[in-house]
């Protein structure tokens, strides 16, 4: 039965996800934003979702270790399997703001994160703080898109959908992602329970895997139908959102132990992946990741997923 949850929740949150996705696309196109933009707000906030309903879940559940552990593992999930899985099927082109502006804040965010849980807490305040540089981030991300496109005068594409259909979508897609959620978690703690399996290890592998697998439908079909920027943008994106938004909305309702393992080496782990993403987008003299940095990637994602259940 366990299992069948598992798998349940899996099929309830890629199909929820991927309306999500679409959704909220729509929405962005109403209000005239750029595809770098979508894919870092819009599509970023969807395909994240899951990730936001399971630590939700986790938290009421009082199982503190899949919150952070599905947040750790997804955005090492995002960066080392679905982009390297990505570009591994399409290379892809790197936008100058993803180096210049995104990846700091990522790597600033994910910093303040090791300094807030260095105590072996996370509390209700540093959420808040997580939370409102979140909000800056969206803000300064969605005027400053506006400002680039009206300069442009580059044509967006019209929504898909009408305002109306894509509320409706995003609403029901949302509901869809709360019970997947509930499934996940149930099932992930089951199973890892029959063969005596930590909380922690099966949220940083089967659980942040199954919450991934949006951003990397997403980011491969944007890679194939050539919108590397969102492609970059859901990646980088998913992970800002998943430590300023899904830590700060739980921590917010509930503080949060840290497990040993996430100070000791998952938050190193992360920073170190995170880092070589850097180097990978700023080669000297292309602006383009290879499918040998893919493969790269790849191994990182298949190194940690070896050592946790080591």
């Amino acid at each position: 039965m366990d299992y069948l949850f598992l798998l349940l929740g899996l099929g309830l949150l890629l199909l929820s996800g991927d309306l999500l996705v679409r959704g909220g696309v729509s929405l962005a196109r109403h209000f005239r934003v750029s595809t770098l933009v979508v894919g870092l707000t819009v599509v970023s906030l969807g395909t994240s979702a899951p990730e936001l309903f399971v630590s939700l879940q986790a938290v009421f559940a009082d199982k503190a270790d899949f919150a952070v552990g599905t947040v750790i593992g997804s955005n090492i999930s995002n960066i080392g399997l679905v982009l390297g899985l990505t570009v591994i099927i399409m290379p892809i082109a790197v936008n100058a703001r993803s180096v210049f502006f995104d990846w700091p804040v990522l790597m600033a965010s994910t910093i303040l994160f090791y300094f807030f849980i260095r105590n072996g807490e996370l509390v209700h305040f540093e959420g808040i703080i997580l939370l409102l540089l979140l909000m800056a981030f969206l803000v300064f991300s969605i005027l400053n898109s506006r400002r680039a496109e009206r300069k442009k005068e580059k044509k967006i594409p019209d929504p898909k959908y009408s305002l109306v259909i894509s509320l409706l979508i995003v609403v029901a897609s949302s509901v869809g992602l709360r019970f997947g959620a509930v499934w996940l978690v149930d099932g992930a703690s089951g199973i890892a329970s029959s063969f005596n399996i930590s909380d922690y290890v099966i949220s940083t592998s089967i659980v942040a895997f199954g919450t991934s697998v949006p951003e990397l439908a997403t980011s491969v079909i944007a890679a194939i139908k050539k919108e590397s920027d969102i492609s970059i943008g859901n990646i980088i994106g998913s992970n800002l959102f998943n430590v300023l938004g899904i830590l700060g909305i739980t921590t917010a309702i509930k503080n949060i132990e840290i497990n040993e393992q996430v100070l000791n080496f998952d938050i190193w782990y992360l920073g170190g992946i995170s880092l070589l993403l850097l180097f990978i987008m700023i080669p000297a003299k292309r602006a383009r990741i290879r499918r040998i940095e893919g493969v790269v990637l790849l191994i990182c994602y298949i190194t940690y997923i070896a050592f946790i259940y080591s």
